[in-house]
């Protein structure tokens, strides 16, 4: 990405840097909030004002809207296309059934809030947020028919699995642009999204569902009816091996970059053919792509799917997630200028003034975009672009900037209410009112927001410390 223009200097100093920033982003949340402009129009927009009052030549800003544009979707719309194509495969063949269905029958019903979440969890490593809930909330809700009891106990550990996951992991998209702008190893952040997010989900999702489900006796919604059976489905065991398989391949990669780095392995080994071959392969989207081939196989293929009906399957997935694309898109362009122009700059130079740990920076501005304009996007990639300067000034090791990516994604999902289009699909579905909505929602997202927090910043202190 442009950073700096060749030919130009910035003349403004912090104070009126930061107050074009100040305006940027209020007229951002004016634009989206007030006038109901959509998400990605308004961050042209303002990307366009933006250069324009922080000085950027008139010939370059065109330039620097397109070059912060396309350097974010160069990443970020490969990880996110894929993934969601691998989602939908795996949604239509009654993989989620067959995985919930069989943790039932190892967890026992006892424990089957723990089986659906366990479910969820691993389900929701390629699939979206709003498509997990569609997928598996009739096997929740069948559960819930068949075991008693209200709905939050079997609910919220599923619906809390999907959004850590969403929230932490790559290749959804909130990590994969954050990952872009700190340019961090997807591998690290993959292995410390992990870290982050399972202990959320427990505390956030299971046992506060045991907590809720207690208080709020919520019977089971119709809204979706059964669950309706899918021909065929593929086997337990072929499930998780396409959910694991791109993890295992991006920690081939990352795995052995980092015993090049650390010298475990001689420099003359990393130049070999067979070597660089096996870091390729662990790339996120060759090691998607693969997964994407080998579940069109297994799932496809070797259950009798016609090559046609898979390929429908895969556009089926592409039309849902333009609009995320397209936004993430914009907010790396209202990133880009504010880099170009100085403003990164500026609000790094204020926060060191100030003692303000980059983290912790990252984190607050997070969640004060989140909660003024609802979009956990928009705010991640807001937040992001702010503090990305700092970040690369910072010359962090990989951990560092690992965990930064996930204290800035963490505070893009606290205090989910009105604003947010999640707040209203949990509460649709589950046929809640808002009061209620915020009593479960509200609370579990924030708490997945501060745990996560927490846990990024104990390994960016410790990986400091090392």
């Amino acid at each position: 990405m442009v950073e700096e223009l060749e030919g130009w200097e910035q003349t403004l100093t912090a104070g009126p840097l930061l107050l074009i920033a100040a305006a940027a982003i209020a007229a951002l949340l004016v634009l989206i909030i007030k006038l109901k402009m959509h998400a990605f129009v308004a961050l042209i927009v303002i990307s366009f004002l933006t250069a324009v009052a922080a000085g950027i030549p008139f010939g370059a800003v065109v330039p620097v809207m397109l070059d912060g544009f396309g350097g974010t979707l160069a990443s970020v719309a490969l990880l996110v296309g894929l993934g969601a194509m691998l989602g939908r495969l795996l949604e239509t063949s009654g993989g989620a059934q067959v995985l919930a269905e069989k943790l039932i029958s190892i967890f026992g019903e006892k424990r089957a809030p723990l089986a659906l979440g366990v479910a969820s969890l691993l389900f929701g490593f390629p699939i979206f947020f709003d498509a997990g809930l569609v997928v598996m909330l009739p096997v929740v809700f069948a559960v819930a028919r068949r075991l008693g009891g209200s709905v939050l106990l079997y609910a919220l550990p599923s619906v809390g699995a999907f959004s850590v996951m969403h929230v932490f992991l790559p290749p959804h998209p909130g990590p994969v642009t954050a990952s872009t702008f700190f340019e961090a190893n997807v591998g690290l952040v993959l292995l410390v999204g992990l870290v982050a997010a399972l202990p959320a989900w427990y505390l956030s999702s299971y046992l506060f569902s045991k907590v809720m489900g207690r208080r709020i006796d919520l019977p089971v919604p119709s809204i979706l009816g059964e669950a309706e059976a899918v021909q065929n489905p593929p086997k337990t065991g072929t499930v998780v091996l396409i959910l694991l398989l791109p993890m295992l391949l991006i920690f081939l990669n990352t795995g052995l970059s980092t015993l090049l780095k650390s010298g475990a392995i001689p420099e003359g080994v990393g130049e070999q053919a067979w070597f660089q071959l096996l870091v390729s392969l662990g790339a996120t989207p060759v090691a998607l792509t693969i997964s994407l081939l080998v579940a069109a196989l297994l799932v496809g293929k070797a259950r009798g799917v016609s090559g046609s009906a898979i390929e429908k399957t895969f556009e089926s997935a592409l039309g849902p997630v333009c609009s995320v694309i397209l936004i993430t898109g914009a907010g790396g362009m209202f990133g880009g200028v504010l880099r170009s122009s100085g403003i990164g700059d500026a609000l790094a130079d204020v926060l060191t003034d100030l003692g303000i740990p980059i983290i912790l920076a990252g984190f607050i501005i997070a969640v004060i975009m989140r909660v003024a304009q609802g979009s956990a996007t928009v705010a991640l990639t807001t937040a992001a672009g702010l503090i990305a300067p700092a970040v690369m000034a910072a010359e962090l090791g990989g951990l560092q900037v690992a965990a930064l990516v996930i204290a800035v994604a963490a505070g893009s999902v606290a205090l989910s209410h009105v604003n947010d289009s999640g707040f209203w699909l949990v509460g649709r579905f589950l046929e809640m009112d808002v009061r209620t909505t915020f009593r479960t929602w509200t609370v579990l997202e924030t708490i997945i927001a501060v745990v996560g927090f927490l846990i990024a910043a104990a390994v960016y202190g410790l990986a400091g410390l090392l």
